[in-house]
């Protein structure tokens, strides 16, 4: 069992205070890798939005989404409706670098917490605001879920045409691609404020992040005008575009030359498709690709997913294990890289935690706090406000302010 007060070493972003007024997953997970990175996360939570959906196994509210996005926070409980509470929570901004929010904008306005009002008593802010649609859109006050915006990106209309059915990815993509976002836009806020000594506003929409994110590759054709072919991005497309059986499992298995393709099929005992004109040409042709594709699936049972591994390492055949989400924590990439570790949790005893995937030589970042409960840390924060102790580890970072 990892021990995690023997995690002591700060990262490259200790003395950068950030402030975490967001809930559900997009802010919250945002915050975390930026205290993940050495930052002194302070989590703002309401008292009437403690109770949180889902398992969990000795206090209500510690759920498995809770655990997995807010680590390496503080937590204090204020209701910002009542004048005295608000005002102890600007006290907070006031200390900080960062904000990172996701409430609407009407309200932020509303409880004077908007960036005009922020900005004139810290300047230096850097305010991240993330939203389901753009401020100046017609948009721009419509709900926003994961579903509504990865129909809004385009993501729906790739799984109709792949997949033949207009389906969801199954996995809150547009929340956790938007909450990179917000990491490296705030990252890049703070070496602009480094240079000016400013703070400013960074909205962050998911729509237009998502958006962005797909077009990448699937615009296509179509980033020429007018268009020299169809949207979409042909590999992804293809029928053949899945996994394969092996004897023993799944895995993902991707020949992209006729090479790889005579010593897959060698390695499968198929002679006879070693010497198929199709994979004896210089490339192999777009209209093939599919039915290829198809012998893989037939072949691939032939061996199991450790043999296919060792083959296709020797070969230059690009190939990956499906790991299996209920044996993740038995898997031998996973162990070695300590990306899901035992901990104990100070109320919820042993859970796994996930890794920190980025690794730096000289600040590495680290896990120093578990999820705390609500409110958990409110009396220690405010205590250092009033002595002037303004972290409670590291020196406050000097970029401009």
């Amino acid at each position: 069992m990892m021990d995690i007060t023997a995690a002591g070493t700060t990262g490259p972003l200790d003395g950068v205070r950030v402030i975490d007024l967001s809930t559900v997953m997009m802010g919250p997970y945002a915050a975390q890798i930026l205290g993940d990175l050495g930052a002194d996360v302070i989590k703002i939570e309401s008292p009437s939005d403690t109770v949180r959906v889902g398992p969990y196994r000795t206090t209500p509210g510690m759920t498995p989404l809770h655990l997995n996005v807010n680590r390496n926070k503080r937590s204090v409980t204020l209701n910002l409706k009542d004048d005295a509470d608000r005002a102890r929570a600007l006290e907070l901004i006031d200390s900080a670098d960062v904000l990172v929010t996701n409430m609407r904008p009407g309200a932020l306005d509303r409880l004077g917490l908007g960036h005009a009002d922020i900005a004139a008593r810290n300047p230096g802010l850097v305010y991240a605001h993330a939203q389901g649609f753009r401020s100046d859109s017609d948009r721009a006050g419509n709900a926003a879920y994961d579903e509504t915006v990865q129909a809004a990106s385009g993501l729906v209309d790739v799984a109709n045409r792949a997949l033949g059915t207009p389906a969801y990815l199954p996995t809150i993509i547009g929340d956790k691609v938007c909450a990179l976002t917000i990491v490296y836009s705030v990252l890049a806020a703070l070496v602009h404020r480094a240079r000016t000594g400013a703070g400013q506003y960074v909205e962050i929409p998911m729509a237009d992040t998502l958006i962005a994110f797909n077009l990448v590759e699937h615009l296509a054709g179509h980033v020429f005008e007018p268009p020299e072919g169809p949207t979409g991005f042909p590999l992804s497309m293809k029928k053949g575009h899945r996994a394969v059986p092996t004897k023993d499992g799944l895995a993902c298995v991707i020949p992209y030359n006729p090479q790889n393709f005579r010593d897959f099929f060698l390695a499968a005992d198929r002679a006879d498709l070693v010497a198929d004109p199709r994979v004896n040409g210089e490339s192999i042709a777009d209209d093939d690709v599919d039915a290829l594709m198809e012998l893989v699936g037939e072949c691939s049972p032939s061996l199991t997913t450790e043999e296919w591994e060792r083959v296709c390492a020797k070969h230059s055949i690009p190939m990956a294990p499906v790991l299996e989400l209920d044996r993740a924590a038995e898997d031998p990439y996973v162990r070695s890289g300590q990306l899901l570790d035992v901990v104990d949790h100070p109320s919820e005893g042993a859970i796994r935690s996930v890794g920190i995937p980025v690794r730096f030589s000289d600040t590495p970042g680290s896990v120093r706090r578990l999820a705390p409960l609500p409110g958990r840390h409110t009396e220690e924060v405010f205590q250092e406000l009033a002595s002037g102790q303004e972290f409670a580890s590291g020196q406050k970072l000097s970029v401009g302010r």
